[in-house]
């Protein structure tokens, strides 16, 4: 028998993404997930944009890995989440311990802070990958 979280992270309902919602990936490599990616355009239903994309969206995920500089970690939150619609979910995804470019909560943590935002705990978003929510501060569960 599967757990609510087998399940949401089967589908991807974990991120709070919608059917019909627009997400912008930011910092795409060949080294991201595929399969955190199909399953999240299976549930909106869309085509993730990229950061190029030119008209606000209803959330966002951010590939990020150590090695990348915090402060540009804390301007691309800033970047993306201008672009976000009001309460968009805003995601950035991170190696798991142990796998190559796996990045210390603290310093996403760290680099949300100084892009006003709060860092939830990071939670197993595929094999290889750990997300963490970001919230504006001020906003509540």
């Amino acid at each position: 028998m599967e757990t609510v979280n087998e399940t949401a992270s089967k589908n991807a309902e974990e991120f709070g993404f919608h059917a019909g919602d627009i997400v912008q990936e930011w910092l795409w490599d060949d080294d991201v997930s595929e399969s955190i990616r199909q399953k999240i355009m299976t549930l909106t239903g869309e085509d993730l944009v990229d950061e190029d994309y030119g008209s606000a969206v209803d959330g966002v995920i951010i590939w990020w890995r150590d090695g990348d500089d915090e402060d540009a970690l804390s301007d691309t939150i800033v970047d993306a989440h201008s672009v976000l619609g009001e309460d968009g979910p805003l995601w950035v995804l991170t190696p798991k311990p142990g796998r190559p470019g796996a990045a210390s909560s603290v310093t996403v943590q760290s680099a949300a802070k100084t892009a006003g935002m709060n860092a939830a705990t990071p939670l197993t978003v595929s094999e290889d990958w750990n997300g963490i929510h970001l919230r504006a501060f001020g906003k509540g569960k």
